[in-house]
């Protein structure tokens, strides 16, 4: 069974949409609870277990945009990159048609799944799809952790204002620091995500179509079902191995005063050793393995739906 066709941008851009709206109002207390048990002043000093949808006011504006400014990159990228190897690909076939040189790679590449080739151009498409979406993500994080961790009288609009209200003393750059504080540990934290979850997805995914191939089935792609599945499996994967960098981010993001990543994972190990990088590490899997099967299965379902196979 071939490989379906990329969606196109705008059934990325809906279907993303959807998704990261969906993903992130379903499992938002989840969320709280993991921020809180991250959090420098502790679990019950945070909040404990109460209003845990503080914040998603900010959660709501960011989801749409984040996960759609994500998709549109992923499915773009990985486009270009496929279409870069089918064009090797035939050169190396009109090579070998004529006689010339070079041609055993090609062939080995044109079989797809003995190469690195795929899993490669997922993680290039999957790491420029985070930065892509860490735009739009930071600020909203940075406005909903706040919320959550019960600054600011837990409210994500009073989050915001206390950062705008910083404009007189630190000017616009300031308060575009503030906005966009953590970005550079949320990066590191997003693309090895990503990096692992992605590919971990697409080889799922590839083997679900090949098991269909084997008992007849003819539909182009994977159901939803199927896609959350594969998912869930991947998000919690990958959820497990980066809880030390979302602990780091965190951190960073709740500190009443600007530091560096590096000050933040010196003092930390320093006071309380390995132990702390793991803390949410339960509900951090256990929230993303959910949210990987929301959000991957309503992302293909939008995509089958919109081009006629679900």
């Amino acid at each position: 069974m071939a490989q379906p066709a990329n969606p196109p941008f705008t059934t990325a851009l809906l279907a993303g949409g959807i998704a990261g709206t969906t993903v992130d109002l379903s499992l938002f207390p989840l969320d709280t609870l993991k921020t809180r048990l991250q959090s420098r002043a502790g679990f019950f000093p945070s909040g404990g277990f109460r209003g845990v949808y503080r914040g998603v006011g900010s959660a709501v504006v960011g989801s749409a945009p984040g996960a759609a400014f994500f998709f549109c990159t992923y499915e773009g990228v990985k486009d270009v990159l496929s279409h870069a190897r089918r064009r090797r690909h035939d050169e190396d076939a009109a090579l070998a048609a004529l006689g010339g040189v070079g041609v055993g790679v090609g062939v080995r590449e044109q079989k797809g799944t003995g190469t690195w080739a795929e899993p490669l151009e997922h993680m290039a498409a999957a790491s420029l799809g985070e930065v892509a979406a860490c735009a739009v993500r930071v600020p909203t994080e940075v406005v909903k952790q706040r919320a959550q961790a019960g600054q600011h009288g837990g409210s994500s609009a009073g989050a915001l204002r206390a950062i705008l209200g910083q404009y007189a003393t630190l000017g616009l750059a300031g308060v575009w620091r503030e906005l966009y504080r953590g970005w550079g540990i949320t990066v590191m934290r997003e693309v090895p995500f990503t990096v692992i979850q992605f590919p971990l997805w697409e080889a799922l995914k590839g083997w679900g179509r090949r098991r269909r191939q084997g008992t007849g089935a003819t539909t182009g792609d994977v159901s939803a079902g199927e896609s959350a599945l594969y998912g869930s499996i991947s998000g919690a994967v990958a959820a497990g191995i980066t809880t030390p960098l979302d602990v780091l981010k965190t951190r960073v993001m709740l500190s009443r005063e600007r530091e560096s990543v590096v000050t933040v994972l010196r003092d930390l190990f320093a006071s309380h050793g390995v132990r702390p990088f793991f803390a949410g590490i339960g509900p951090r899997v256990m929230w993303i393995s959910a949210g990987g099967a929301i959000f991957l299965g309503s992302y293909q379902w939008t995509v089958n739906a919109l081009q006629g196979e679900a």
